[in-house]
């Protein structure tokens, strides 16, 4: 998966906390949030000064597709998406999460769906026949 495929499969499951999502449309789209935030960080402070205007409204419009995709990681790697709260806990928390979302997913079908590594290599093998 791309960088543009996973920021539209992303954005096209906003609100999406079932199935699965592979490690690429994961952290392409973490990029992408990245991204934006610094974008949004720089023209604050051009246009506005010290109010984070701009960074306020990109973290509203993106967090719950932000949620939705790590969810769908967790369900990747066959585990549930409460795992996320996790997150709360300083330090030790965000560690857990990030070894979470590197860790390879289920191969084959798990409890959260079908395996989406082998759905797009798959459709990759179709598409060029």
């Amino acid at each position: 998966m791309d960088f543009a495929q996973a920021i539209r499969t992303c954005l096209n499951k906003y609100a999406t906390f079932t199935g699965r999502a592979q490690r690429s449309e994961y952290w392409y789209f973490f990029l992408l949030l990245v991204i934006v935030n610094i974008v949004a960080s720089v023209l604050d402070s051009v246009i506005f000064g010290d109010i984070p205007v701009l960074y306020l409204i990109a973290t509203l419009a993106l967090i719950i597709p932000s949620i939705a995709a790590g969810v769908r990681r967790l369900h990747d790697t066959d585990k549930s998406g409460w795992w996320l709260l996790v997150g709360f806990i300083p330090v030790v928390g965000a560690i857990v999460l990030i070894v979470f979302f590197c860790q390879r997913g289920t191969v084959g079908p798990n409890q959260f769906g079908s395996d989406p590594l082998q759905a797009s290599i798959s459709n990759a093998h179709v598409a060029r026949a």
